[in-house]
């Protein structure tokens, strides 16, 4: 019992002062963080109240928004939501490990640095001003050239069905996709250049290409990394408002036609909320409530998805 103590106390150190003076300033700090979240989440609920008492979950539901008749329904902008955001994960996801890539295992030393500047620069940049470069530059583009391609491609499907106007679901997809790239080739390139040196060296030992040791040792030890990135990103693209504002068109309707203009639940708020008020306030409110309950959903399945892949690591790192 005696040489338990003893370990117990060299494994925790007494406190002084300082220690404990540094220790709940921390914690407050952290406790400070937790409460300010709850106060949000609880304002909301207040503050939604009429709405969720008027239309209970058929709101998740409901496919009609009409202020004339205080009749409100979510469910045109949560389709918006994941459709553009969808979108957004298939087109940037695979060019932001691409860059990543390339930063981390191909580039030269000279060109790395200042290339590595640039991509995390662009991730500073206003969503505002990515909206309007979507409208005067990016816009045109697809009107007159991708678009119609898609469309005579691939017409017969329903996601390429309708008249291109490039204010759409598919040019907000697209400006998302932008917009993430920054945020996941940065992260992605620092988690792979974080990869022990022996995994490549262990790697070209056995004869694999340089394409091989990218894929076996570099991105198996980072995947954890990776994802984490794409999560990252893929909160940014459900949260976007201005960007998407400018470009989806706003249309209230449920729509497979990527041709069709449509909604994001950010959009809606940030169209609607100046002249808002009564039943319509609370619905946009509880709108706000909804979008929150997906990026919380979005971090918790990434928390546990990252933890599982740190499971499948072995505690030697080795991705061979």
């Amino acid at each position: 019992m005696a040489k338990r103590k003893g370990l117990r106390s060299r494994r925790r150190p007494p406190r002084f002062g300082g220690d404990l003076v540094f220790e709940y300033s921390v914690m407050g700090a952290a406790t400070l963080t937790l409460a300010l979240v709850w106060l949000l989440v609880v304002r909301m609920v207040f503050d939604s109240q009429a709405s969720i008492e008027r239309f209970g979950f058929g709101f998740l539901s409901g496919g009609v928004w009409d202020p004339n008749r205080d009749v409100y329904g979510a469910l045109p902008f949560i389709f918006g939501t994941l459709l553009t955001t969808g979108i957004a994960v298939l087109i940037g996801v695979p060019l932001s490990i691409g860059i990543a890539v390339y930063l981390s295992e191909l580039a030269p030393p000279w060109l790395r640095g200042p290339l590595s500047s640039v991509v995390e620069l662009l991730a500073a940049v206003p969503s505002v001003i990515y909206g309007l470069w979507a409208m005067y530059t990016l816009r045109p583009v697809m009107v007159n050239s991708v678009e119609p391609f898609l469309k005579s491609l691939l017409g017969w499907t329903p996601l390429f069905q309708g008249d291109p106007v490039g204010l759409d679901k598919f040019t907000a997809g697209i400006i998302l996709a932008i917009m993430i790239i920054p945020t996941i080739a940065s992260v992605s390139k620092e988690a792979m250049m974080a990869v022990p040196e022996s995994q490549r060296e262990a790697a070209l030992s056995l004869g694999a290409t340089r394409y091989e040791t990218t894929r076996m040792a570099v991105l198996s030890y980072a995947r954890s990394g990776i994802f984490g990135a794409c999560i990252l990103g893929l909160g940014r693209a459900v949260g976007e408002t201005m960007a998407v504002t400018m470009t989806i068109g706003n249309a209230n309707k449920i729509s497979w036609s990527l041709l069709d203009p449509g909604q994001t639940m950010a959009s809606l708020i940030a169209n609607n909320w100046g002249e808002a008020q009564g039943l319509q306030l609370s619905a946009l409110i509880e709108v706000g409530l909804v979008l929150f309950a997906v990026a919380l959903a979005v971090n918790i399945f990434a928390r546990l998805m990252v933890g599982r892949f740190m499971k499948n690591i072995p505690a030697t790192g080795g991705g061979l």
